[in-house]
């Protein structure tokens, strides 16, 4: 029942194989394509350096994807066990989805109708100028399976965002960390929560302490695992009803 590949099996994220020589002519001898291996002490350095590199900037997206990868020893087999035992989250691990412009058809998506999550999702990444495929792949993950579960936090991120109600600005980038600690138990998710609202202004704290933080949390804890999701089969379902099926409460 463990989706998981041998550490001599050359497949994708796709989960394509190609042919071994090939593999070997480009001398890629990691668990799956990217990794890097690195000892307990390297990734303590690793996760010492971009946790305080992170925290100075949160928009060094690349720092806060090595601090995920180098302190998830614990969260991610946590996740991966849910998904195992969920039967739309271990079809997910044997299928091995991805979000990313080159599987997503977008003009289909934009014809959706307005509420759906398909429709909404675009109108997201629109409205805030982003893109699915600025998500880092995984490089200190020593397991390749572990490594998809973090892909696929990474890459349905987004879709928090717009499921909560939250833009990508500082407030609500907080705002997703604190539901995102709650549901996943990633410390780069709790250092997050704690530490990016030294950034706010005094108003804004006060609507996050009152408002948002307790709304985010209550959220987390009453919502189903949202990797257990297969969101690419799910564009036409309304947001509100999918909301309610997780166990999202309404935004306030």
């Amino acid at each position: 029942g463990r989706a998981r590949l041998s550490h001599s099996d050359p497949r994708g994220w796709d989960g394509r194989v190609g042919p071994e020589e090939e593999v070997e002519e480009e001398g890629w001898h990691g668990l799956y394509p990217g990794h890097i291996r690195t000892s307990p002490l390297q990734k303590a350095l690793l996760a010492a350096g971009s946790a305080v590199v992170a925290l100075c900037d949160p928009y060094r997206h690349d720092m806060v994807a090595v601090l995920g990868e180098t302190t998830g020893c614990l969260a991610l087999p946590n996740l991966r066990d849910k998904m195992r035992h969920h039967p739309e989250g271990y079809r997910i691990l044997q299928e091995r989805p991805r979000i990313c412009l080159s599987t997503l058809d977008m003009s289909r998506l934009r014809e959706l109708p307005d509420g759906s999550l398909g429709r909404e999702y675009v109108r997201f990444l629109e409205d805030n100028k982003v893109s699915p495929d600025t998500r880092m792949p995984p490089k200190f993950v020593d397991d390749e399976e572990l490594a998809y579960v973090i892909q696929r936090y990474r890459e349905v991120h987004d879709l928090m965002h717009t499921l909560l109600g939250m833009p990508t600005n500082m407030l609500g980038e907080v705002v997703v960390k604190w539901f995102e600690a709650v549901q996943t138990g990633l410390p780069m998710c709790v250092l997050g929560a704690a530490f990016g609202p030294v950034r706010l202004s005094a108003r804004k704290l006060q609507v996050l302490a009152t408002e948002l933080v307790p709304w985010a949390i209550r959220s987390g804890l009453n919502a189903s695992c949202v990797l257990n999701v297969y969101y690419e089969q799910r564009w036409e379902q309304p947001v509100e009803s999918l909301r309610e099926e997780i166990g999202i409460f309404p935004p306030p």
